[in-house]
């Protein structure tokens, strides 16, 4: 399970070290390429196993529906298989580096079967938005 969130620095070329603990995760329980697309002002990063869950899923809904194949649009048509450098790195695209704002500090954050990858003002913004509404988060959850 990927649990927790790591500030790292991606550089000029598109290159960031996957964190050490996601890296054991993907080697114990995964191959070691991940499954990369756009999301909601981030990116998400699937395994391959898990990925290919998402993609059957998105499959067997409703092909005629706008929203389908707008999700298909977003999610789907953006997605791209990162290998694992030997150095531990990815090599995000410049498409998906310009939809998340990616320029240099970014958060890893686990998602138990993904990872989300933020521009650290992004994630900052994000946490303040869910703290502010976190009473009804829990309520919801049952916690």
């Amino acid at each position: 399970m990927f649990r927790g969130n790591f500030e790292h620095i991606i550089d000029q070329k598109g290159r960031v070290s996957i964190p050490s603990r996601f890296r054991e995760v993907l080697r114990e329980s995964y191959a070691e390429t991940l499954v990369i697309s756009r999301s909601d002002g981030c990116l998400v990063a699937y395994p391959e196993e898990e990925w290919a869950k998402m993609e059957q899923k998105i499959a067997e809904l409703p092909q005629l529906k706008k929203n389908v194949v707008a999700a298909q649009r977003f999610i789907i048509s953006s997605a791209v298989e990162c290998p694992v450098d030997k150095q531990g790195r990815i090599l995000i695209p410049q498409y998906l580096r310009n939809h998340a704002a990616l320029v240099k500090d970014v958060v890893f954050a686990g998602m138990i079967t993904r990872i989300e990858i933020w521009a650290k003002d992004r994630w900052d913004e994000e946490l303040k938005k869910t703290s502010d509404i976190f009473g009804d988060i829990g309520e919801t959850l049952g916690i």
